[in-house]
C-alpha cells in the first residue's frame, strides 16, 4: 500500500531488477499514475543511485518546471553581477 505524506511524495514498496534489466512497477503506483500496459515513461537519474519516472505526456510540464527554475537562477546571477 502506498504511504503518502504532506509533500505529495509516496512510497510504494520495493521491486527487483530482473536479468534483462526489467522491473515491475508496484500496482499501487500504477494505479495512482494511471499507467497502462505499453505506456512510455521518461527515466531520470539523480546522483549515482536514484531514478525517477514520469509519463511521457508530462514532458511539457517537466520542461516548464525546469524553465521556471532556470529563470530564477538567472535572476540571482544578474543580481550578483550588478554588485
Amino acid at each position: 500500500m502506498a504511504r503518502d505524506n504532506k509533500n505529495n511524495k509516496s512510497f510504494y514498496g520495493t521491486t527487483t531488477l530482473g536479468e534483462k534489466g526489467q522491473m515491475v512497477v508496484p500496482a499501487p503506483a500504477r494505479l495512482k499514475m494511471n499507467l497502462k500496459k505499453g505506456e512510455k515513461l521518461l527515466v531520470f537519474g539523480f546522483g549515482n543511485d536514484m531514478l525517477a519516472f514520469s509519463k511521457l505526456e508530462n514532458l511539457e510540464e517537466f520542461a516548464s518546471h525546469l524553465a521556471d527554475k532556470l529563470k530564477a537562477i538567472n535572476e540571482i546571477i544578474k543580481k550578483i553581477d550588478k554588485k
